[in-house]
């Protein structure tokens, strides 16, 4: 009887699926992301979820829950956050839908206005636009006196939840504006044609081929939204709106302790909502084809506008814009003003606030540069680390690496802040102070919650380079290493810096975490100072030179990525028109 020879994998084949391609250098790059991630993301946030679910003994049970949702309060928060959520997105969607279809659908001469001043609202922190708000529409702002002046009428915009609702909606309709009109932008011509073909015109054409278009848009800005503000603490708590999840799991951990399970629930809760929001935006899309056929430039045909039509635009943009200027102007004024109250305007003008935060408290600024650069590095670092790996290598489990960094968009700044509290507070540094509330990791925190930006912009700019020049590098007798440190990130930097740039940008501003884990002012970043100071209304012209501060570091950063990223396409541009 005879055999047949196999190959040797054949008859092994445990061992086959054992062998993978990747070099050690890969695989230790590989693990050092890895433990990163499960050190300053998973293991806090599964910690956070550990608390909730189970009691004093570590068994598991949802007693905590039953009673979260036993008490008024919390049930009463719970809903609150729901709908200020919520309606955020309604009154953002009032503000962003319209100016999105002005810009796409006409030629309106105020469409680079709209496009530059309509995104303004990024740059400032939701909580200094809080102050500010309350400065030129609250019940003794600016607004209301010459209201009540002229007229005898005040109008109760920043009382309470719709106070909340007003501030998160003008700071964040941006999101929903810009996604919106590039989605507008993006619709073939011919599909409005052929609607026009069918009779179709005017609102019925926008209603039933145009907006159903551009729904990707609208769903990825409103989710956004709703998730920004759903999770925010800062913004409630500087209007002394207290009965949302957010300030109520700041308050739970701060004055009952880290043993209060009701912290950790509520921050289960809070991602949850966070993802199923982001899940449902995708759901709602789900069987739909919104793929376009056209070729070359394509895009929603532009109208001229009538006389009326034009008026109309100009009626709702300039208002709009009026209200997108007036926390800036508000902040502004407030950080120049050496007295205003009950004031239409502050009775006189003085530089002294900035020259006292300066030499007083110069360490928020300090602090800042050095915490937000140190996690702008961090980012980058991983952002390349993991995009070459799941880019340029065939390691096993390499998507979940970056997985696992893009999950930390969907963790509230509040529930890492609290996880980090329970997992590292009992560690102490060799000065006798807690890990949890060290400089340090302040810096690291603020780079978890960035690394999700700085991930996509590597994964951009590094698919860009591309392989034959690394393959050439190889045949010269280059290492993966020295290919990858002296040719690949080299061809990188713009998109790098744009990163950095990036990162260190919003991490200036965060505001959640850095309230739960910073303790002393001598460690505090500037928007810990922002805070502090506007708690009381004689610190609050400080408060606002400090946030002019943060306004202009994210502004020249936010200036200084776009400027890197244009450079960076006109670079790309004139490599691909001059290659054979």
């Amino acid at each position: 009887m005879s055999t047949t020879a196999l190959p040797a994998a054949a008859g092994r084949p445990w061992r086959a699926r054992l062998r993978f391609d990747a070099s050690p250098v890969q695989v230790a790059a590989a693990l050092l992301v890895l433990a990163f991630l499960l050190a300053f993301l998973l293991v806090p946030v599964g910690r956070v979820f550990l608390a909730a679910f189970t009691d004093g003994s570590g068994s598991l049970t949802l007693v905590h829950f039953g009673d979260f949702f036993r008490t008024s309060l919390f049930r009463e928060s719970f809903l609150n956050s729901l709908y200020v959520a919520g309606m955020s997105v309604v009154v953002a969607s009032i503000l962003a839908v319209p100016l999105a279809i002005i810009v796409s659908r006409f030629r309106f001469p105020g469409a680079a206005l709209v496009s530059t001043l309509g995104v303004l609202p990024l740059v400032m922190p939701p909580f200094v636009g809080a102050v500010a708000m309350q400065l030129v529409f609250g019940r003794n702002g600016s607004l209301n006196l010459l209201l009540m002046d002229w007229f005898d009428v005040r109008l109760d915009l920043m009382d309470g939840l719709n106070g909340v609702v007003f501030v998160q909606a003008l700071h964040y309709f941006p999101f929903i504006l810009m996604n919106l009109s590039a989605s507008l932008s993006n619709i073939d011509t011919a599909m409005e044609e052929a609607g026009q073909n069918l009779g179709a015109r005017g609102f019925t054409l926008m209603r039933t081929i145009v907006l159903p278009l551009a729904l990707p848009g609208y769903l990825a800005g409103a989710s956004l939204v709703f998730v920004k503000v759903f999770d925010d603490l800062a913004t409630p708590l500087l209007l002394n709106v207290t009965n949302m999840l957010a300030p109520q799991a700041y308050l739970r951990v701060t004055s009952v302790g880290l043993g209060d399970p009701m912290g950790y629930v509520i921050g289960v809760i809070l991602v949850v909502v966070s993802i199923l929001a982001m899940g449902g935006a995708a759901l709602l899309l789900r069987g739909r084809d919104y793929s376009m056929q056209q070729r070359g430039g394509g895009g929603l045909g532009r109208r001229e506008m009538s006389a009326g039509q034009r008026a109309l635009a100009w009626g709702f943009v300039v208002p709009t814009l009026l209200l997108v200027l007036a926390p800036h102007i508000g902040i502004a004024l407030l950080s120049l003003a050496t007295v205003w109250s009950f004031s239409p305007l502050p009775d006189g003008y003085t530089l002294a606030h900035f020259s006292t935060v300066l030499r007083e408290t110069p360490q928020f600024l300090t602090n800042t540069l050095l915490y937000c650069g140190l996690a702008g590095l961090i980012d980058v670092v991983l952002g390349v680390t993991i995009a070459w790996l799941v880019l340029r290598t065939r390691l096993p489990g390499r998507r979940l690496l970056d997985m696992l960094a893009m999950s930390a968009l969907a963790v509230p700044g509040l529930v890492l802040g609290i996880g980090i509290l329970r997992s590292y507070f009992g560690v102490q540094l060799p000065d006798g102070t807690a890990l949890a509330t060290s400089w340090i990791m302040l810096t690291i925190v603020y780079a978890v919650r960035r690394l999700p930006y700085a991930l996509r912009a590597a994964t951009a700019a590094l698919q860009q380079v591309h392989r034959s020049l690394e393959e050439a590098a190889e045949n010269m007798g280059a290492g993966k290493v020295t290919t990858l440190t002296h040719i690949v990130i080299p061809l990188m930097a713009g998109g790098l810096a744009a990163a950095f740039v990036t990162s260190f940008a919003t991490a200036a501003v965060e505001l959640s975490a850095t309230l739960v884990l910073a303790t002393r002012d001598v460690d505090a970043p500037l928007s810990y100072g922002i805070y502090v100071f506007m708690q009381s209304p004689a610190g609050r012209g400080a408060g606002a030179a400090l946030g002019v501060i943060a306004v202009l570091t994210v502004a020249i950063c936010t200036f200084a990525a776009n400027r890197l990223a244009e450079r960076e396409r006109r670079r790309r541009t004139r490599q691909e028109g001059t290659a054979p």
